[in-house]
């Protein structure tokens, strides 16, 4: 009688040893590079967000998030590339969380304070966060650049939402208008989240609505 073969079992052990490497303890291969990936951002997070500011090395990441160097190459390519990763995942986390405040308002006021309230949260709730976006102690060019990138987008944003809030076209004067308004809110909440600027959470959420209010009619247009 001749030998009778499943169709679905791998002649050899190849196929069954590629199954093991793509899912190991009920997690696939992606979910767990996604999940290296996160841990090396918190750890960047961890040292870029230090009191004072810090520096951020392959091997000092690694050492952090308790990773080896080949787990690091496997997401990032640079250390560079992980400190941009990690402030990008901060600013997608800051403007959901404002645009969703700015949504559930019910006038410009309304909506103004709870975008301007879910910044302050997210940054009271975790100093690193706000020190990554804001301290001028880190200086690192990767830094600048973002910053620069997510004072545009913000900006951008304030701009889109307020016309669209007020039913107003968007003029050269409000794109100027929101790019100061960005700027100061950052400078107001680096100087709060250092100490500088003897406010509450509310007072700071307060005096801000009030000053970008004041210019809601430039950012209008």
């Amino acid at each position: 009688m001749g030998a009778v073969t499943d169709a679905s079992r791998p002649v050899d052990g190849q196929s069954e040893r590629s199954a093991a490497l793509r899912s190991y303890g009920g997690v696939d291969g992606d979910e767990r590079i996604a999940r290296r990936r996160i841990a090396l951002m918190d750890a960047a997070l961890d040292l870029l967000g230090a009191d004072g500011g810090g520096s951020v090395t392959v091997r000092g990441v690694c050492r952090a998030s308790g990773l080896n160097p080949r787990y690091f190459y496997e997401s990032f390519d640079s250390v560079e590339a992980l400190v941009a990763a990690t402030f990008d995942r901060v600013v997608d986390e800051i403007s959901d969380s404002a645009l969703a405040g700015f949504g559930a308002g019910d006038d410009i006021d309304d909506k103004v304070a709870g975008a301007v309230g879910a910044i302050v949260d997210i940054i009271d709730d975790d100093r690193r966060k706000g020190r990554l976006l804001f301290s001028p102690k880190l200086l690192s060019p990767t830094i600048a650049d973002k910053r620069s990138e997510s004072t545009a987008l913000f900006a951008m944003l304030t701009v889109d939402t307020a016309s669209n809030a007020l039913a107003k076209q968007v003029s050269p004067e409000a794109i100027g208008a929101a790019q100061f308004e960005v700027g100061g809110l950052a400078r107001l909440l680096s100087a709060w989240l250092d100490g500088d600027v003897a406010l509450g959470r509310d007072e700071v959420v307060a005096l801000s609505v009030r000053l970008m209010m004041s210019l809601v009619d430039a950012v209008a247009g």
